[in-house]
């Protein structure tokens, strides 16, 4: 799971990413061409962010829903945290009900569990080069059985430019 690639994608993204059963990017993945590459990867679940341009927009929806392990996902990139949930999202979260709720746009790392509308919230931080958040990261996790198991925040370096694009 990754958020704010803003255009950038390197080895290191690349690598977590081959591991994974899906890759799941919660907005500003900056083009298209990025989320091509990772979409050959492995199966990409995204949502577009504020970024992001009509290429992106037009093949992304805004919001998703899904069921995945019987956990009931819930991504968008403006969202929010719990206690701080963006304009509209916490009506969303009463109307879906997601076990896991995850977003991006703030660069900010959480993990945090909202035992008011029991659900996980999930911001992966960001993956890209371009930003004001220190170190790069992303998060990977298993979902069996209903049961959210081994998260796992992965730290990709230092963001300015360490990141050398690839494809």
């Amino acid at each position: 799971m990754l958020s704010d690639t803003h255009g950038s994608i390197d080895e290191s993204m690349i690598k977590y990413a081959n591991e994974a059963d899906e890759i799941w990017h919660a907005g500003d993945i900056g083009t298209i061409s990025i989320a091509d590459q990772l979409n050959k990867i492995k199966p990409l679940r995204a949502v577009y962010g504020n970024i992001d341009g009509t290429d992106v927009r037009s093949t992304y929806p805004q919001e998703l829903f899904f069921i995945v392990g019987g956990i009931k996902v819930f991504m968008t990139h403006i969202g929010g945290y719990p206690g701080k949930y963006a304009i509209g999202i916490k009506d969303k979260l009463k109307i879906y009900k997601p076990d896991l709720f995850i977003c991006g746009h703030s660069h900010i790392l959480k993990v945090i569990r909202d035992t008011n509308l029991k659900l996980l919230h999930i911001n992966p931080g960001a993956a890209g080069i371009h930003g004001f958040h220190d170190i790069r990261t992303m998060i990977r996790m298993q979902l069996e059985n209903g049961k959210i198991q081994h998260l796992e925040v992965i730290e990709l370096g230092k963001r300015g430019g360490l990141a050398k694009s690839v494809g």
